[in-house]
């Protein structure tokens, strides 16, 4: 569904749009602090009955001056409404209150990118993650991830599992209608997609390829899982062409992962795929495509969480949309045999060498 064709705005909701716009960076902080101050758990807490101010200060014990410069602010920001000097949370505050979606991409967008959101302007046009050095001197935020404060680690992981986290259990069947016994997990990052494999088919046996940093909390965790004789390691840059691939696989697995990378670099490595894959072989891609989304917050939020890759992770990638990626598999010389939609925004394509699947 296009959701962008057409402009539908009055010049004045336009004019009102964009002071939202300009005000964005305060409005987003404003609405985490009442979120993690408190302040919107205690007005909700009041239910029907509301707070006024002075209730608010007691229970949050913040300073009066702080509590309703926040409360005016939530108020701008349809957070909160006020009736006769009492304060009460609306269905916005209540999502950004009580929606782990909206949890998790604040928590994203605040500890991982807030910072470096900064240096967009000179990300675009080094073509460099300029703001990735606000935690570190690296070319691409995955060879910094396992030593990332653990406050950002941890809403690294949060954003990046919890939307492939719904998307597993759907995948997981497709992937395994053909048994294979062989299995390229391709940026296996924790391990968590490798464990529900090898729980969901004992004969399977897999192979995670990945950098030094996350394949060893991979084989911590796998191995405490009990799988470990079960699962390889095969260490591998993908951005280093020279580096082989480990070989011999059924099927190969790609989930979020070519969206860190360019259009160059997606090509480079499905090419190296070939030699991987044993005959018959497929290679599945797990992906959100910004423009095969059903609803236009969906859309919208792939569109933003480009921006991420562009200043934190590595400068030249994003969220793709389907036909830009389905070129690049495409010039790699693969055909898409067949295209899933599942979990919350996810995308399963099953991709077979042209020359197989035109045969």
């Amino acid at each position: 569904m296009n959701f962008f064709e057409k402009e539908k705005k009055t010049a004045l909701e336009a004019k009102e749009e964009a002071q939202w716009i300009a005000f964005g960076p305060m409005l987003f902080q404003a609405a985490r602090v009442l979120r993690d101050s408190g302040i919107l758990q205690a007005v909700e807490d009041s239910r029907d009955n509301g707070l006024t101010e002075c209730e608010v200060v007691e229970k949050v014990g913040l300073s009066a001056y702080g509590v309703r410069v926040l409360l005016e602010a939530g108020l701008g920001i349809n957070l909160l409404t006020v009736e006769n000097g009492k304060y009460h949370v609306t269905k916005t505050g209540y999502f950004i209150l009580r929606d782990e979606l909206t949890r998790v991409n604040m928590d994203f967008m605040h500890d991982v990118c807030y910072q470096g959101a900064f240096f967009l302007d000179k990300s675009i046009e080094k073509g460099k993650p300029e703001g990735l050095k606000v935690f570190g001197d690296w070319s691409t935020i995955y060879e910094g991830l396992s030593k990332l404060p653990a406050k950002v680690q941890k809403s690294w992981f949060g954003f990046d599992h919890f939307y492939s986290d719904n998307a597993f259990p759907e995948a997981l069947p497709v992937v395994f209608e053909n048994k294979p016994k062989r299995l390229l997990d391709i940026g296996g990052n924790t391990g968590k997609w490798a464990a529900q494999c090898l729980a969901y088919d004992k004969d399977v046996n897999v192979t995670l390829m990945d950098l030094p940093g996350q394949l060893d909390m991979a084989k911590k965790k796998l191995g405490d899982l009990g799988f470990a004789d079960r699962v390889n390691y095969h260490t591998c840059d993908l951005l280093d062409e020279k580096q082989p691939f480990a070989k011999g696989f059924d099927v190969i697995w790609m989930s979020q992962f070519l969206d860190c990378f360019s259009d160059e670099q997606i090509v480079s490595i499905l090419s190296r795929c070939h030699a991987a894959l044993n005959e018959n072989g497929s290679v599945y891609i797990m992906e959100t495509f910004w423009d095969r989304q059903r609803f236009k917050s969906s859309a919208f939020s792939l569109q933003q969480t480009s921006l991420y890759f562009t200043t934190m992770a590595n400068g030249n990638s994003q969220m793709y949309h389907s036909e830009v990626f389905n070129k690049a598999v495409k010039q790699a010389g693969f055909t898409v045999v067949s295209q899933i939609d599942l979990g919350i925004s996810h995308t399963l394509l099953q991709c077979k060498p042209s020359k197989a699947a035109n045969n």
